[in-house]
């Protein structure tokens, strides 16, 4: 095992054993396995979709694999044991396909590219070759390929390809919530297959990567905007709204992760049961989604952040439903009120499968929420939610006014993960050393370090403006670009608005690169910077884009301000 894609990895270098997040060795292992296996459904499926032999059950399978092994999304053995048996599923239909179409000859190999070929057979191949080993990897044969990160000798280009696949793995997750709501994108699910291959592509050096990672970011833009459609248009624009944080005194659910489709299934089951419902971690802004609030059982949210699960669920009493990533291994005392759905997994809990039609019958997790006691009160009152860019834009001029005026100074985008290390009370430290003229913009669970402070308004206008999920990061593009238009500047650099971003795992890396590839620079990312990312590669990041670290609170509000 080495895995080093979060920023909590061992020693900010790589976990070796276990994970950090309590991924196992071989669990880490078998996601490096799905990965070389994508790639190579990759190779065949760039030709198909050439041809227009593709499916959606490829792309599905595509989007749902790489999402699988994003930081706590799927703990389970079994699990990546039956996707990598479902992909090689998968390319052989595929293979079939295009040697049915003539598109390639299983004799001469004559149709795959050269780099394959020499990488994998080791010399130019001839007519009358078998075909290179990744359009021939099976079973037997994954078990004997170096499949892992460390198989790529040279640092430099180790660590682009890595940034490169985790940018795809944000693709990916982001791309599968569009998908759900019948929201797709061809010309993502191309980029994704052509840049897979990309990472395996010895006659790509760094001047060819740099590149190809910078449209991964303009990609993952676009996928932020096909997401936001799929969910404003399904589901209504966020409103800004006071979200409850108390509790009632019924029994309830408690729904987790980040799919809308999965809350609105469970509201709409959960009609006349007698059962509440609450979100908890990145589920917060369903509560400013007008399509939801007709439900009279959906209570508001419970909780904090992610890493907090151990302590909050046990106290919640009730069952929790895990829709997608931020699921934290869980403790024995409720892991019989644990479920999991979608992409989610952890061997020893109850997963929900659809059925043939796509649904999801959740009723035992109502049925045992029956039987439980209604959740322990942690906190109570409201928090300010829904900002995200209709809202916010709908009040432009209130904003541009008070720029003007001088009542704002300055806007902080503080977007981002949150995570468990002490270190990340920085972040709560630095809101509130921030001077009572500047505003923060917030997407993603980072926004739980200072959420809950009164750190009031400036003339009505939240000091807190919340865009919603880390899904809904785009609302932060949408609003500065908005403001650069407003304010007559053509590069969005020149808005009085400072970058100081918190990152945890490949989502938040893919919103990164989405940032550098509309030319936002002088970001200041933290707590840690990434440990795959070279020194090399690093002074590219600094001298193109001026990307630092961290530091302490007071120095980088000399810098930030």
């Amino acid at each position: 095992m080495f895995c080093y894609q979060c920023e909590e990895t061992l020693n900010g270098t790589g976990c070796t054993k276990n994970g950090v997040c309590g991924k196992k060795g071989d669990v880490a292992d078998l996601q490096d396995d799905l990965m070389y296996l994508l790639k190579s459904i990759a190779f065949y499926n760039s030709k198909a979709r050439a041809n227009g032999l593709n499916d959606a059950r490829t792309d599905k399978f595509m989007l749902d694999g790489m999402f699988a092994t994003v930081t706590n999304t799927n703990f389970s053995k079994t699990d990546f044991e039956r996707l990598i048996s479902e992909g090689f599923e998968i390319k052989d239909g595929i293979k079939q396909k295009l040697l049915a179409a003539k598109v390639i000859d299983e004799k001469s190999g004559s149709s795959f590219p050269r780099w394959i070929k020499e990488k994998l057979l080791g010399a130019s191949p001839n007519a009358g070759q078998e075909l290179p080993l990744m359009a021939k990897v099976t079973p037997e044969s994954l078990a004997n390929i170096n499949t892992g990160i460390l198989a790529t000798e040279n640092e430099d280009i180790r660590s682009l390809r890595e940034l490169l696949t985790y940018g795809l793995k944000g693709i990916a997750a982001y791309a599968h919530h569009a998908s759900v709501l019948g929201y797709r994108d061809d010309d993502i699910m191309a980029f994704m297959e052509n840049a897979l291959l990309a990472t395996m592509d010895d006659e790509m050096g760094v001047d060819e990567l740099v590149p190809m990672v910078m449209e991964c970011g303009s990609k993952g833009v676009a996928t932020l905007a096909l997401l936001d459609k799929a969910n404003t248009t399904t589901y209504g624009n966020p409103e800004p709204t006071a979200v409850n944080i108390g509790v009632r005194e019924n029994p309830a659910i408690l729904i987790s992760g980040h799919d809308l489709r999965d809350m609105e299934r469970l509201l709409e089951q959960t009609q006349g049961t007698g059962v509440d419902v609450y979100t908890h971690g990145e589920m917060l802004p369903a509560n400013s989604y007008p399509a939801f609030k007709k439900y009279d059982n959906f209570v508001g949210n419970y909780g904090g952040s992610w890493w907090k699960q151990k302590e909050e669920f046990e106290k919640f009493n009730g069952p929790i439903l895990m829709t997608t990533n931020c699921l934290v291994p869980p403790k024995e005392s409720y892991l019989n009120r644990i479920y999991t759905t979608s992409i989610v997994g952890f061997d020893g809990v109850t997963h929900i499968n659809p059925d043939e039609n796509g649904a999801k019958d959740f009723s035992a997790i109502i049925e045992q929420a029956k039987a439980c006691k209604p959740p322990e009160q942690l906190e109570e009152g409201t928090i300010m939610g829904g900002f995200a860019h209709v809202s916010a834009l709908s009040v432009a001029d209130k904003i541009i006014e008070a720029v003007k005026a001088g009542q704002i100074k300055k806007f902080i985008v503080m977007a981002g993960c949150d995570g468990r290390h002490k270190e990340r009370d920085y972040y709560t430290d630095f809101a509130e050393a921030l001077p009572e003229d500047t505003v923060i913009l917030t997407a993603g669970c980072a926004k739980y370090r200072y959420n809950k402070l009164d750190l009031g308004d400036i003339g009505g206008i939240p000091r807190v403006i919340d865009a919603g999920q880390c899904n809904d990061s785009y609302s932060l593009v949408v609003i500065a670009q908005k403001l650069a238009e407003a304010f007559g500047l053509e590069d969005i650099n020149d808005l009085p608005v400072s970058y100081n971003i918190a990152w945890y795992e490949q989502k938040a890396v893919l919103v990164l690169l989405a940032l550098l590839s509309l030319g936002v620079k002088n970001i200041t990312l933290g707590p840690k910077l990434p440990a795959f990312v070279s020194p090399n590669v690093l002074n590219v990041l600094v001298e193109q884009f001026n990307i630092r670290p961290n530091a302490t609170v007071e120095e980088d509000l000399k810098v930030l301000l």
